[in-house]
């Protein structure tokens, strides 16, 4: 869909626009592909669990063996969700998406798609109870969510600089706070990453805690779905009144 100078289906004059033609797209085939690359992702962690080799009569024993295993499984298996709520989150509030959308999408995805490595490399450093390569592991997971935060951070900003692509009923200044979000978890995964090397437990206390800080901010970090439903219902009843 090309939008001209006669007609904006958007909402704007096309005098008001960046340029004045500008190509844009529905977001369905972006949240289709987006959903497809996470559910691979969230479904491919299950080989990460290895099959344990045993003689007969222990195997509880190599089960119990590999703790860490499982606990990378569930870790990655719930980080992959919460990615997948914040973008369903993120593009509900979208209507049009422009080339530098569909990139920085991109972008996300593949941080999104390397999370469950750094995991699988994390639990089967602290199987071989090597402290040095626990701390490497642990650097590489810290560095992979600082990427991730990085892809988040610039799909804002495409979405702050070019309100164009949103919703109608979405605050201009929504997605300029979302950055301060994406920033902070930068900031945390790269504190993580340094006092990884010299406390191993306070930096896994701060990986463990992105996700659940994410999961709960996943509609935003000052609104909630419940804000939302009740403005989208204030606005409403003022155009029934007008």
């Amino acid at each position: 869909m090309t939008l001209g100078r006669d007609h904006d289906p958007i909402g704007f004059h096309s005098d008001s626009l960046p340029w004045p033609d500008i190509r844009l797209s529905d977001t369905d085939r972006l949240e289709a592909f987006s959903d497809g690359v996470l559910s691979i992702t969230i479904t491919l962690l299950v080989f990460d669990i290895i099959r344990p080799e045993y003689v007969p009569g222990h195997l509880l024993d190599k089960l119990l063996a590999q703790w860490p295993n499982y606990i990378a499984f569930f870790a990655s298996f719930f980080y992959v969700g919460i990615i997948w709520l914040n973008h369903r989150a993120v593009f509900s509030r979208v209507r049009y998406c422009s080339r530098s959308l569909h990139l920085m999408n991109l972008l996300l995805l593949l941080s999104s798609a390397l999370i469950p490595f750094p995991t699988a490399l994390l639990s089967t450093a602290l199987q071989t109870g090597n402290s040095f390569d626990a701390a490497v592991a642990m650097e590489f997971y810290a560095a992979i969510g600082a990427l991730m935060c990085l892809s988040w951070l610039l799909v804002f900003h495409v979405l702050s600089v070019n309100p164009h692509l949103l919703e109608a009923h979405v605050e201009r200044t929504f997605f300029p706070q979302e950055r301060h979000r994406a920033l902070l978890g930068f900031a945390l995964y790269v504190f993580a990453g340094m006092v990884g090397w010299f406390s191993p437990k306070l930096a896994l206390v701060i990986l463990l805690a992105l996700p659940v800080f994410y999961g709960i901010t996943s509609e935003g970090l000052i609104e909630t779905r419940a804000g939302l439903l009740r403005r989208l219902e204030a606005g409403r009843h003022r155009r029934h009144d007008g």
